[in-house]
């Protein structure tokens, strides 16, 4: 990717997780990969209707970013940008509101400070997608 100019790896979208069947496992293969060659990563967390409606937000949230970050080192995190990308919200006619996504960025701020240190995680970057 690099060859062609690309600076910026999008991984865990929600079309190769559930259409694909990537698994968190190979998720986080290609975010190691990928910071090992020198892009820049943007990884996307995000639940589905049934498990939002079933409070599973943070369950699901919380295990695609532990799972996609398993191995990354703080320096190379400066290089992540974590996207939250609610399944439920596309193609739908619904959208997540401004509050929803706070909710989810204030829950993993601290899981970013626990896994790696309260610094990281106050620099972390967020986006809704």
């Amino acid at each position: 990717m690099r060859d062609v100019g690309a600076g910026l790896v999008l991984l865990g979208h929600s079309e190769r997780r559930h259409v694909y069947g990537e698994s968190d496992e190979v998720v986080n293969r290609k975010v190691r990969i990928a910071l090992a060659q020198g892009l820049d990563v943007m990884l996307c967390l995000g639940e589905t209707r049934e498990q939002r409606e079933a409070g599973e937000t943070e369950a699901v949230c919380g295990s695609q970013l532990q799972a996609g970050l398993a191995g990354v080192g703080n320096e190379d995190l400066q290089r992540v940008t974590l996207a939250y990308e609610p399944v439920w919200a596309i193609g739908t006619g619904k959208t997540a509101s401004p509050a929803q996504a706070e909710e989810v960025h204030a829950f993993i701020r601290p899981l970013i400070a626990e896994a790696f240190d309260d610094a990281t995680a106050e620099t972390m970057r967020e986006a809704l997608s």
